[in-house]
């Protein structure tokens, strides 16, 4: 087992062992996530700053791997800052690393004080679309029940209200998700925006949340 506080050569070698590791398994989600759970177990207790050093090696060739890694590692969502943060999704061009990125990273960090709303409202601004729905996702660990989410109107609606008019579909599709999260606390919050916003929201981002406001379910009610 590697050292409570490895020296650079351990990370990178343990990087390299977990890249293997994952070239010869069956590249299923169990496999992958197995060689995860090792992983998580041999840095258990690595000071945060070697995690984040760990999952920056690996971030290009295992994204989700990467985010999993520091999620699941104590104590280091809450030390992650801005810089690691931004350095952790640089090149992120498919929504399913997006999504495990916002799930495991940024949300947390946002919903353990370890990012500022300032740096979720600078990603709304972005050109690139991956940014502008990684702010959307970034709001569901704070309602998320299994992250230990509680419900945040203030930010989540913030969030959406900036993006509500980008029609992009990656966006829409992120804003729904926002919202119909959300809508478990404070339906009424829920509802009062699509009125506010009715003339710039997506059709698809209203037929969404309000299937879910009113059977539960996100294309409402099943035959």
């Amino acid at each position: 087992m590697p050292s409570e506080a490895p020296d650079h050569r351990e990370v990178t070698a343990l990087a390299a062992d977990a890249l293997r590791r994952i070239a010869r398994s069956d590249r299923s989600t169990a496999a992958i996530r197995a060689v995860r759970k090792d992983v998580s177990k041999r840095i258990a207790r690595w000071p945060s700053q070697r995690v984040f050093e760990l999952a920056l090696l690996l971030v290009q060739s295992a994204r989700w791997f990467a985010y999993e890694l520091v999620y699941h590692h104590p104590d280091t969502v809450r030390r992650l800052d801005a810089d690691v943060v931004e350095r952790l999704g640089e090149g992120m061009n498919h929504w399913g690393t997006v999504d495990a990125f916002g799930r495991y990273v940024s949300g947390p960090a946002w919903q353990q004080g370890a990012l500022a709303d300032a740096v979720i409202r600078r990603w709304t601004r972005s050109t690139d679309v991956w940014w502008r729905r990684a702010a959307l996702v970034s709001t569901v660990p704070l309602n998320l029940r299994a992250a230990g989410g509680s419900g945040d109107v203030a930010r989540t609606l913030d969030i959406c209200r900036r993006l509500a008019g980008d029609h992009h579909d990656m966006v829409v599709k992120a804003s729904s998700w926002a919202l119909r999260e959300l809508a478990f606390w404070d339906a009424d919050a829920v509802r009062s925006f699509l009125a506010e916003h009715d003339a710039t929201l997506h059709a698809r981002v209203r037929r969404e949340v309000l299937a879910k406001l009113e059977t539960g379910l996100k294309r409402g009610a099943r035959r």
